[in-house]
């Protein structure tokens, strides 16, 4: 394998293109000499970057090509490429400016990274921009631009795009319609997805797994399976897609079967596929059935050490009241981050010592507790810069909160939350305010509690979007006295304005919260009766993902089954 050398980057910097002197007998003219040197250096720099192996040698040759005033529009076309195969993009995108006349494949590779980018409507303003320049688009030209719909959820844009792709004449491309059966399916379309699907001459297993997971995705878990057990061929993204579903749809117990048949059929899992069983077997707290994963994974080293699995195990082995194997998962962890220290701190806050968690976040964030000679707390700040570079998050100050109020900590309850919102400047959502007011019912101080209820901003309790993550915490969660005071706030509010959807909101998020999901489905009716129409922006009702109990799995809320007809 050729490897670009220091000494192949400085021959190629202190090369000339010009030739100073000539003896007077050549016959070879000074033009001739200066065009063949200029060619043997295109050739030189085309070698190094064929042999580029990393981004920062890309970066390198290219830094040298502006030095020396020689990278033009001819080069950039070919570093444009480097960047994009070495998954730089905005590096890919910047490069683009350099072009002159960038033909399609420049513009294609350009509609990719902005697909994959965090901001994917951009790729749809470059589109059109360059379509109305005169841009010839191809069938590659539409798989990274309905991409970008799909990631956008917009079924406007994506319509747009489908016209533009039967406007073209590649609607009978297989990867384009492979692209829009998956956009149509993440804007919950699944209709058109199956209508695109049914046309297809040809079909492969991307156009399945595409079909499945937009029904799966959306809870239309009868019909995905329908088509599972329909498909010619399955493969490991196949078993993924159906075991995602179910374990969105909150029944943990279909995974684990269908993780049966899977090993039965001989076929390999992945890292995605050893996560979803292992979520399953937490969530349904089946500790068996985790262990005996666990122990498949030692003994057969069926995949190296992985921060995603090793973050699953922990979670599963909090929920199945086992927090101190979970410690054990997480200390021999070579590396971690966010979300596997968050697993962590729920596992002691939630399931285990609340003590030990507020340490645990003390060590996350590399701060320590100075005390007075007595021992008594009086205040914290940061140590030692190089430990605790990792900064919390909404889901951890749950954690903590939770810790708080089943430790009955009051004054270092309320400090966590000051420290939320004004040092970390994190925006606290329901759960926080939940977990404050029950800190203040656990040393007797109802009142109080009452009141942060009452004066919960009414924007927080319309959102729902974070919804699931909370709930599903906090209904693993129960506090002294419950939820009771929610409930009466919320009844006594409605009573007053019955009306008003900010109470009837309240009472969904409180009912959530204590995992009764009779109650949240009471409510909804209740929402019908008194107020005309369906509640507005209040996603809570379908807490699919919620249901954290030993039988989850029958106590399915409501439109976890819905049937879809297939057109």
């Amino acid at each position: 394998m050729a490897r670009i050398s220091i000494r192949d980057l400085f021959r190629f910097r202190n090369s000339r293109p010009f030739i100073h002197s000539y003896p007077l007998s050549s016959s070879v003219s000074p033009e001739v000499s200066v065009d063949a040197a200029k060619s043997s250096q295109r050739r030189n720099c085309f070698a190094l970057l064929d042999a580029s192996r990393s981004v920062i040698q890309v970066s390198k040759i290219h830094a040298n090509l502006i030095t020396l005033g020689r990278f033009d529009s001819f080069w950039a076309r070919k570093i444009l490429k480097l960047y994009w195969d070495f998954g730089h993009l905005d590096y890919t995108i910047l490069i683009f400016k350099f072009i002159d006349f960038p033909g399609t494949f420049c513009i294609n590779t350009v509609l990719k990274a902005y697909s994959l980018g965090l901001s994917p409507s951009q790729a749809l303003i470059f589109y059109f921009e360059w379509l109305g320049e005169g841009f010839c688009p191809n069938g590659h030209t539409f798989v990274p631009l309905i991409g970008s719909c799909a990631k956008m959820g917009c079924i406007e844009t994506g319509g747009k795009c489908h016209g533009q792709v039967v406007k073209n004449g590649v609607d009978t491309v297989l990867q384009v319609r492979n692209s829009l059966i998956h956009m149509y399916g993440c804007c919950e379309r699944v209709e058109l997805a199956y209508k695109v699907f049914d046309e297809m001459t040809t079909r492969d297993l991307v156009s399945w797994n595409s079909l499945v997971d937009g029904y799966a995705r959306h809870g239309y878990m009868d019909v995905a399976h329908k088509l599972f057990d329909a498909m010619p061929e399955r493969n490991v993204a196949s078993w993924n897609v159906i075991t995602s579903g179910y374990l969105k749809s909150g029944i943990p117990g279909c995974v684990l079967k269908l993780y049966r048949q899977l090993v039965k059929t001989g076929m390999r899992g992945n890292n995605t596929t050893m996560v979803n069983v292992l979520t399953a077997c937490g969530r349904s707290a089946r500790l068996k059935e985790g262990r005996s994963v666990h122990g498949f994974l030692i003994r057969t080293a069926f995949l190296k050490s992985s921060i995603f699995i090793d973050t699953a195990l922990i979670d599963m082995y909090s929920k199945c009241q086992r927090v101190k194997v979970a410690s054990r998962v997480f200390d021999s962890m070579p590396e971690k981050n966010l979300v596997c220290w968050n697993a962590m701190i729920l596992g002691h806050c939630i399931q285990g010592n609340p003590e030990d968690g507020i340490k645990l976040y003390h060590r996350m964030v590399g701060k320590g507790r100075l005390q007075d000679r007595e021992g008594n707390c009086i205040k914290s700040e940061r140590i030692a810069k190089g430990r605790g570079n990792i900064l919390p998050d909404a889901v951890t100050f749950i954690g903590v909160l939770c810790a708080c109020a089943r430790a009955r900590l009051l004054e270092e309850g309320r400090g966590y939350f000051e420290e939320m919102t004004n040092f970390f400047r994190i925006r606290p959502n329901f759960a926080h305010y939940w977990c404050l007011a029950n800190i203040f019912v656990g040393v007797g101080l109802v009142k109080p509690a009452e009141e942060i209820i009452r004066n919960i901003p009414h924007h927080i309790v319309d959102e729902s979007q974070d919804s699931l993550i909370w709930a599903n915490l906090l209904s693993s969660c129960r506090f002294e006295r419950d939820f009771w005071f929610g409930e009466q706030i919320a009844k006594s509010g409605i009573d007053r304005e019955p009306h008003n959807l900010s109470y009837y909101r309240l009472l969904l998020n409180v009912y959530a919260t204590a995992g009764r999901w009779e109650e949240v489905a009471r409510v909804k009716e209740m929402v019908k009766e008194k107020i005309v129409g369906s509640m507005p922006g209040c996603n809570l009702i379908d807490l699919k993902e919620i249901v954290h109990n030993p039988r989850g799995e029958e106590l399915r809320p409501l439109n976890t089954r819905r049937e879809q007809p297939f057109s």
